[in-house]
């Protein structure tokens, strides 16, 4: 697990957000969101979300035929967040580990959201936002997942892939049930981001 500056380089601002965020104007994610400008710039998302943890979750190598031949290259699986109510999801694709890793990084960094927490379970009732504020699912693939709300004290209970998403999170406690292919990493660790994107959708 790795800092951001492990890979962050000297930002320059680009895009009409991106200044505005360079310069000051904006200050928050949230203002980020409300300006309706789109979010192009992984930069400015370390001025705005500071304290951000990135971890791999699966590295693949995959392989195309062209007319020049075979061409492998490496896709990686990265999750992003503060422990905090934030998190992000995203991939990379190149010729080299490294460099996969890094455009992993920041796509999972233009895919930031902050999600809803709260006590949901009826076990608890003590008002802090450890879990999901009520039951949500999420699907990616074959892979269903349900996130129910548990009360403080439990933990995750929940298979490796879609623990690590939760904890980036922020989700201390929680119960899950899944159905489909969890053994492969990218629709788990996508269906449990869907899920968490979810909190913040209004119930209808």
């Amino acid at each position: 697990m790795r800092k951001y500056n492990a890979y962050q380089e000297e930002w320059i601002p680009k895009t009409r957000l991106g200044k505005l965020v360079y310069e000051g104007q904006v200050t928050t994610f949230d203002e980020a969101l409300s300006s309706g400008l789109p979010i192009k710039e992984a930069g400015l998302i370390d001025m705005l979300v500071p304290g951000l943890e990135d971890e791999v979750l699966d590295i693949n190598m995959v392989q195309r035929m062209t007319d020049s031949g075979r061409r492998v290259k490496f896709r990686a699986t990265v999750i992003v967040g503060n422990r905090d109510g934030y998190v992000g999801l995203g991939q990379g694709k190149d010729v080299q580990v490294g460099p996969a890793i890094k455009k992993g990084i920041d796509n999972a960094k233009l895919n930031l959201l902050k999600i809803k927490r709260g006590c949901g379970s009826w076990e608890c009732g003590c008002g802090q936002p450890h879990t999901v504020p009520y039951e949500v699912s999420g699907d990616a693939g074959s892979v269903h997942i349900v996130l129910i709300p548990a009360p403080r004290g439990l933990g995750i209970a929940a298979g490796e892939t879609a623990r690590k998403v939760m904890e980036m999170a922020g989700i201390k406690d929680i119960w899950t049930r899944t159905e489909g292919q969890t053994r492969t990493t990218l629709n788990f660790a996508k269906a449990t981001y869907y899920a968490l994107l979810n909190t913040i959708t209004v119930r209808s």
